[in-house]
């Protein structure tokens, strides 16, 4: 029989109330902080869930690595046609362009640096809503 088990992404930051507060906002999720001060779980609709760990000697990841090695990013489906607006908002609540040229169509990939410096992409689905 095999044990039941759930999975969640956790990402490390030095301030993570403002960190999943940012993946909060962008996600339409909630923080949910447990007995444990220095992890919040961020989960909402469509199978979100995403935990922040506090980290005191935290140092953000760069991207992209000198060594092509691959390293883990959350990647956001987004509508097609909702990738502008999608880019406007994560700006607007803190991300940072790493490379965000417009590839227009079913291909079109974003990534951003979180508020911590992670990198998160915003990938496109053509002819299907995100959810």
């Amino acid at each position: 029989m095999t044990v039941p088990k759930t999975s969640v992404l956790v990402l490390d930051s030095a301030e993570p109330e403002d960190l999943a507060d940012f993946y909060a906002k962008l996600l339409d999720a909630r923080a949910r902080r447990g007995t444990d001060p220095d992890f919040i779980e961020v989960v909402g609709q469509n199978g979100v869930c995403l935990a922040i760990r506090r980290d005191h000697g935290y140092a953000p990841p760069s991207w992209p690595r000198p060594d092509d090695s691959q390293q883990a990013h959350v990647l956001i489906l987004v509508a097609q046609d909702d990738m502008d607006e999608a880019e406007r908002e994560a700006v607007s609540l803190g991300a940072r362009p790493v490379e965000t040229r417009d590839n227009s169509g079913p291909r079109d990939i974003r990534t951003y640096a979180d508020p911590a410096g992670h990198s998160f992409t915003l990938a496109a689905r053509e002819g299907r809503s995100a959810e």
